[in-house]
């Protein structure tokens, strides 16, 4: 049998039954679909993660509160209540650090803001005039906060677009000049920042930006930091600077053992790395469970094929009478099997495409269509017609010709 004629005949026995194929690849274009669609949002999800970290700014070294639980651990629970990190140690580390290490003090709080009749619960965030350097902040209108204001604790504020939004209206352009009210305190606003879009890790679009000075004059009533970020020259001397600014911080807080710092210095390349192998796992964890599927429909093309087998016994047994041998009645089944998954690939990554678009189009979720994903789904959809192929081509081709021409 020539490869022409392997074909026509595979074309001809799917024909027959349409809606058995079709319904028979259906379970492999769900199972494929499936895999890539969740496979896209997985990988979409840690693009989206990613690229929001690194949005903070670049080579950054976060220095929180807290206790440590030992050396390279996760902070202990209840960090974000402890308040170890004062105006002192800011002094301590630009003393010590040079001017080569940029070093921004925050202090975070979150407040019922109040403006003409509106109202929004939102991140206020007390800093200085490196922030926008060093977290890439840019400025839409007006202007950011400024050495003066700081030094006179003046009562100003910049807005993030979606605190301008929240408050005025959507792109309202009269925000600069307008007064809103912080803890029953009166702040003018000065400028609003650029939109960086994203969400989580103190989404910069959702805060409010104030003078250091005033944060703590005003509305906590003390010279606490929430946090410190140090940017280093390059990606290179993070890890010595790291060493730095542990050291500075242990000698200032007088902590001879390091197990018992009240502080932690997270190097940013290390919460990129752990938010990648996060969300990793959970992609592998999604495609794992859109992969029970393209099982389930492997099933499905063996059940098919051995209904298929029973129904064209006769046929087969005259093939065998007329000189076919074992090889081309299971090269026969096989190719259809795989045929069918093939085709079933097809579709499903066609579906599964659409899929992710309609994920990202309309509940706003980024997804990622990757060339792996889709080289792997018709890897698996050729192997999955093989394994579940095989057996009812084995048995068609075992079939005795005298039996198979008796069979009623």
């Amino acid at each position: 049998m020539t490869i022409t004629d392997l074909f026509e005949e595979t074309r001809l026995a799917l024909l027959a039954n349409k809606v058995r194929s079709g319904l028979t690849t259906l379970g492999i274009v769900i199972g494929i679909g499936s895999v890539i669609a969740m496979i896209a949002i997985g990988q979409g999800s840690q693009s989206m993660i990613q690229a929001n970290i690194e949005s903070l700014g670049s080579n950054l070294l976060m220095i929180m509160p807290g206790r440590q639980r030992g050396v390279g651990m996760q902070v202990s629970q209840g960090r974000g209540l402890s308040q170890t990190l004062t105006n002192a140690d800011v002094s301590a580390l630009n003393q010590e650090l040079g001017d080569s290490v940029v070093v921004v003090p925050e202090l975070s709080g979150r407040y019922q803001i109040n403006a003409k009749g509106t109202n929004t619960n939102t991140s206020v965030d007390g800093t200085t005039v490196d922030y926008v350097s060093v977290r890439n902040v840019e400025i839409a209108s007006g202007s950011f906060i400024s050495e003066q204001n700081i030094a006179s604790l003046a009562k100003v504020a910049v807005l993030g677009p979606t605190v301008r939004d929240d408050l005025f209206g959507v792109d309202y352009d009269g925000a600069i000049g307008q007064t809103i009210r912080i803890k029953n305190i009166n702040f003018k606003v000065i400028g609003v920042t650029k939109s960086k879009g994203g969400s989580g890790f103190s989404n910069q679009d959702d805060m409010i930006f104030v003078p250091i000075t005033t944060a703590q004059q005003f509305l906590t009533g003390s010279d606490k930091i929430s946090a410190i970020s140090a940017q280093a020259p390059d990606q290179k001397s993070m890890v010595v600077l790291q060493e730095q600014i542990t050291a500075i911080l242990l000698a200032k807080h007088n902590i001879a053992d390091a197990t018992m710092a009240d502080f932690s210095v997270l190097n940013q390349a290390d919460i990129v790395s752990a938010a990648s192998s996060v969300t990793n796992t959970f992609t592998i964890l999604l495609g794992s469970v859109a992969a029970i599927s393209l099982l389930v429909g492997g099933i499905g093309i063996m059940n098919m094929m051995l209904t298929t087998v029973t129904e064209r016994t006769k046929e087969i047994g005259l093939r065998k009478a007329l000189g076919a041998k074992r090889s081309d009645i299971s090269r026969q089944f096989l190719v259809e099997a795989v045929t069918l998954t093939f085709i079933g690939g097809i579709i499903g990554v066609i579906f599964g495409w659409l899929i992710a678009l309609g994920v990202y189009k309309f509940a706003g979720i980024t997804t990622r269509v990757s060339f792996l994903p889709v080289a792997l789904a018709f890897g698996v959809s050729a192997g999955i017609g093989v394994v579940f192929g095989y057996y009812p081509a084995a048995k068609a081709a075992k079939l005795n010709p005298i039996e198979a021409l008796r069979y009623e």
